[in-house]
């Protein structure tokens, strides 16, 4: 059988030990789960075995501290370069992710990084670009209060340029290692940025060569107003969370149709909601797992939780009673896209906030499917080929059991329904996603043509 049909894209979201706020109580997780590199290189060895195109690493640069359950939840984990770094030296074809702030960060420190990620992976690096909010991460770089929504986008915005003038500051060919003549480099292909903006002043050039990809692949997931526009532009896989098929067919049109201003193909940017899946060899299997981690949820942590994501105080609610009435979006400095998508699901539903926290205590908020690995693949392949997304961002409720049942089940019948690979054609994540390596905007030949 032929490659000929659409195949859909898969990333491994690794939050270990699992993506349910419970999994650290559950039966078969243990302890030496959460900080040892040697589970955490199976997971990435296993994600690899499934042919998935990329593993997925969040992160935050606050430990949640001052939130009132921080006592019941697992809040250590890796820091995305050093883990990644890790992990290429034991994968060989997996894609690998960071997620890096640009709020309390440098361009030229997180271009370099990324440079050097993506050289010692041979290719497989990708930048999830986010922006940071809260007051605790703002208090550990030094800031008294938290900067605005919309001052975060604007930053984000111009921190992405920069970084990318910085990977282009070295053409392809710049190192020439001519012994004979002494010459290591060729200077007339090393190009100072000399960027002077708003937020940043860097003059460069980057002092590592272009990496192997021209760029890392440049992830993001915001789903705001500003988030979209800013995918649209510079966004090569959008991260989302959208909990009906018409919802993400609308998200999956309003971005796409945004990209031609900016000079750029649908084909450029591939849209992955992301998945919380729950699979039984029964669907009374698969609920039975579902109910266990949710009877594992204390209280307070589900509570904490739910205030958190709609940034409005419930502790002293009933919680077997109605959310109370919330303040208008307009109003909110948090996630303004995930404070909308939990605001409308009570609302639809009628749900209480013991059954809201429940909802979203596992997925936080991304669409959880349930069953056999047959009715998986079916709600799977009716989003992709009803374009409601390019493919899809695996987030197991535990490890290493939610992994090994999505690589051991549901990826044998995407195979056999032709829409999924069953082996790499080729070795960089660009080529996994079928994007292209991205012209160097400061080669010669580029910038005759713009002259010209």
């Amino acid at each position: 059988m032929g490659m000929s049909k659409k195949q859909l894209k898969l990333g491994a979201f690794l939050m270990l030990p699992g993506h349910h706020v419970a999994a650290w109580r559950y039966p078969t997780v243990k302890a030496d789960y959460v900080l040892n590199f040697e589970f955490a290189k199976q997971q990435a060895l296993l994600a690899e075995r499934g042919k998935f195109d990329m593993v997925f690493l969040a992160d935050g640069v606050a430990a949640g501290y001052r939130t009132s359950a921080f006592e019941q939840q697992s809040t250590a984990y890796f820091e995305p370069f050093t883990l990644l770094s890790a992990l290429a030296a034991v994968t060989s074809k997996i894609g690998l992710v960071g997620t890096v702030s640009t709020t309390y960060n440098e361009p030229f420190n997180v271009a370099r990084k990324f440079a050097s990620l993506d050289h010692i992976s041979g290719g497989r690096a990708a930048w999830n670009v986010v922006t940071s909010h809260g007051l605790e991460a703002a208090n550990n770089f030094g800031f008294k209060e938290e900067p605005l929504h919309a001052a975060r986008y604007e930053r984000a915005k111009e921190f992405v340029d920069v970084a990318k003038k910085l990977w282009d500051s070295w053409e392809d060919d710049a190192i020439v290692y001519d012994k004979e003549n002494a010459q290591y480099l060729d200077q007339t292909k090393v190009h100072p940025i000399n960027h002077d903006g708003k937020w940043f002043y860097v003059t460069g050039p980057l002092n590592i060569a272009r990496p192997v990809q021209g760029h890392p692949v440049i992830v993001q997931a915001g789903s705001s107003e500003a988030g979209k526009e800013l995918a649209a532009r510079t966004a090569e896989v959008i991260f989302t969370a959208w909990q009906t098929l018409d919802e993400a067919k609308r998200f999956y049109r309003d971005v796409k149709s945004r990209m031609a201003k900016y000079g750029r193909h649908p084909e450029e940017l591939k849209i992955m909601p992301g998945v919380y899946p729950i699979v039984g060899k029964t669907i009374e299997e698969a609920e039975e797992k579902r109910q266990k981690l949710l009877d594992l949820i204390p209280e307070s942590l589900g509570v904490s939780r739910l205030s958190q994501q709609l940034g409005v105080d419930l502790s002293t609610y009933p919680v077997d009673g109605p959310l109370p009435e919330l303040p208008d979006i307009s109003e909110i400095n948090g996630i303004k896209s995930r404070f909308q998508l939990v605001k409308d699901l009570a609302d639809r539903e009628q749900l209480t906030i013991r059954q809201l926290y429940q909802r979203i205590a596992g997925a936080r908020g991304h669409r959880e499917i349930i069953g056999t690995p047959e009715q998986i693949a079916d709600q799977l392949q009716e989003w992709f080929e009803q374009g409601a997304a390019d493919g899809f961002n695996i987030m197991p409720p535990t490890f290493p059991d939610g992994l090994k049942d999505f690589v051991e089940l549901v990826i044998p019948e995407l195979q056999r329904r032709g829409i999924f690979r069953t082996e790499y054609e080729g070795s960089t994540l660009r080529e996994h996603l079928g994007l292209k390596r991205p012209a160097n905007q400061f080669s010669k030949k580029i910038v005759e043509q713009k002259i010209s």
